[in-house]
């Protein structure tokens, strides 16, 4: 099955190593995604996922969450679920 995109990275803060994403369709803690931009991408497991500065195990479409990321990422990055 194709990968499902879930939305684009707005912020990336690069001393924290957080990811601001709008979401297009929801998420949650254990989902595996793909970021990608132009040639770089890399996958991770959703560990730490934040809405409004509080831990959440999920988020919806068209929320904006703050998630922990193992590498830098650059604004308007493309992410999306593995299905």
């Amino acid at each position: 099955m194709a990968d499902k995109k879930v939305g684009k990275v707005s912020h990336y803060y690069d001393k924290i190593s957080v990811a601001v994403l709008d979401l297009t369709a929801g998420l949650k803690k254990g989902d595996k995604i793909k970021i990608v931009k132009d040639d770089e991408e890399f996958e991770q497991e959703v560990q730490s996922m934040q809405v409004d500065h509080k831990e959440v195990s999920s988020a919806k479409k068209g929320d904006s969450v703050g998630l922990k990321v193992d590498k830098e990422v650059k604004r308007k990055a493309e992410v999306y679920k593995i299905e």
